[in-house]
């Protein structure tokens, strides 16, 4: 079953004050982790999208000391439970988050060295996603790295009985929401200037889906 209902952009419940935490967010953080390692680069300005709870920022740039983590998020409780792990965690590479729409132009932060985005392209309209891949390319330099995590559908198809319903669920709380085909993200990144380099499958059925921004 995948765990990107219940992730950071699910139902996290609240801890102390305003700092939520996702039970998944905790499940599959090691994994996420352990391909981010691999796949951002050692040093600079990695802009996380749709940060949610905060738990993934603050989970990568403890054991990504060389990083500069900027999380972001538009909505303002989730800013705030972002903030509060910044603070309870009082890491010197884990940044204030920002308020960014990806829709909008002006995103407040200018070159990046990555972009990362967990568990958004399903929970949000298909405009959402090319306007994450716009953005991305308009701040990453040739062979900048932007990394998607979450359910997808293969050739048309779900991977999984659970993925499958999951995507109803989706579509019954927003017409314009769904698991997406990995094919058509493939094809939209294309547009603006991005290869996939790398597709690794993960735990409860999602995918790490990396993208190369070319010259």
């Amino acid at each position: 079953m995948t765990d990107a209902a219940s992730d950071s952009h699910g139902t996290p419940q609240p801890e102390t004050g305003i700092r939520r935490r996702a039970p998944a967010a905790e499940r599959n953080g090691d994994a996420i982790l352990s391909v981010l390692k691999r796949v951002l680069p050692r040093k600079g300005v990695v802009l996380e999208i749709a940060s949610g709870t905060g738990q993934h920022a603050t989970h990568c740039a403890a054991a990504l000391p060389d990083i500069v983590w900027q999380p972001s998020d538009p909505d303002a409780a989730s800013r705030d439970s972002i903030a509060a792990w910044r603070a309870h965690a009082g890491l010197t590479n884990l940044r204030e988050p920002l308020a960014i729409d990806v829709t909008s132009d002006d995103w407040g932060i200018g070159a990046v060295s990555a972009v990362v985005c967990i568990n958004m392209i399903h929970i949000a309209p298909w405009a959402a996603t090319e306007a994450l891949f716009r953005g991305a390319g308009a701040r990453l330099g040739a062979g900048g790295v932007l990394y998607l995590y979450g359910p997808y559908r293969r050739n048309g198809s779900h991977t999984a009985p659970s993925n499958e319903a999951f995507d109803q669920q989706l579509r019954a709380r927003d017409p314009r929401w769904g698991v997406r085909d990995l094919e058509d993200v493939e094809s939209t990144g294309g547009r603006v200037g991005f290869a996939l380099k790398e597709v690794i499958a993960m735990p409860a059925n999602n995918f790490s889906v990396v993208f190369e921004k070319l010259a």
